[in-house]
């Protein structure tokens, strides 16, 4: 036989020894206090890891959008912007977490000034993704001088073809700063609010569908020639809206305190308009756009 199959045939079996009780069998039963102690513990774990996305978030966003007051100067027109973060939980998450709202303002090549604010669904670092993509598309698609409708036909098929999952809104104007005339359209996005001679009222929306939603969406463009001393305000839906309140109680908020802002002084005015709309803890990111057009 083969050294390798060697074994023991019959004999005795070998004694078995008795359990040791000294070893537990399982482990036991946490107590009150290590369970409550065990949640406090997961639940700073999970906290360390909100901020540190929130963190990174922070800073995509910093470096993608212009910091707050970086407006413009037109010969005819003040334009002032303004991204305010939320700074209260949604439903369902211990910390706040930062969205996609965005907002745009540029000259172009034609001496046109494009203006756009947008959302991007959803929150954190892939709707901050989504939603710089979407900007810099279309700072660059505007640069061929088209229509908002053509603008907005075009980024609709981007976000079809190469943003996974994505629905946004947008409005897109362009302002002719040497006549006045605003030619603009939206996809879903709230219309644009006008203060002139004292009084705030919403614009007339021409047709619009979100983006995202139909390959063959409808846009229509509509225009408005602002007038000195008017005052156009952009906006997306977290200056209005509120889970414990009705969306029209939030645009006549919105609208009684753009009547107070003051042309000399936009930035200050978007903030004062922020607090008024919605308290200093707003429950959504909030992106505004103010054009001030100067004259007696």
């Amino acid at each position: 036989m083969s050294p390798a199959m060697v074994g023991v045939v019959g004999g005795e079996s070998p004694p078995l020894h008795p359990a040791d009780d000294r070893i537990p069998s399982m482990k036991a039963p946490l107590t009150a206090a290590e369970m409550v102690q065990d949640l406090r513990e997961r639940l700073d774990r999970q906290e360390e890891r909100l901020a540190g996305e929130r963190s990174v978030s922070t800073a995509l966003r910093e470096a993608i959008l212009p910091e707050p007051g970086a407006g413009m100067d037109l010969p005819t027109a003040r334009i002032a912007v303004r991204y305010a973060p939320a700074v209260q939980p949604r439903p369902g998450q211990s910390c706040a977490t930062l969205g996609g709202d965005w907002y745009e303002a540029t000259t172009l090549p034609g001496g046109q000034v494009l203006l756009a604010v947008g959302d991007v669904s959803g929150h954190g670092m892939a709707a901050i993704a989504q939603m710089a993509q979407l900007r810099h598309a279309l700072v660059g698609l505007a640069m061929t001088g088209q229509p908002p409708d053509r603008l907005l036909g075009w980024l609709n098929a981007l976000v079809l073809n190469r943003l996974d999952d994505c629905i946004a809104t947008v409005i897109i104007g362009l302002l002719d700063p040497a006549t006045g005339l605003l030619t603009w359209a939206h996809a879903g996005h709230p219309a644009p609010i006008m203060v002139r001679d004292g009084r705030a009222g919403q614009l007339p929306a021409p047709r619009g569908l979100v983006l995202g939603a139909s390959p063959d969406p409808p846009f229509e463009v509509s225009e408005v020639r602002l007038r000195p001393r008017d005052l156009l305000l952009m906006f997306t839906d977290g200056l209005v809206e509120r889970r414990d309140r009705d969306i029209d109680e939030g645009l006549a908020l919105t609208m009684r305190a753009a009547e107070r802002i003051r042309h000399d002084d936009l930035d200050a005015g978007l903030g004062f308009l922020i607090d008024a709309a919605g308290g200093p803890s707003p429950e959504d990111d909030t992106c505004l756009l103010a054009v001030g057009v100067l004259g007696r």
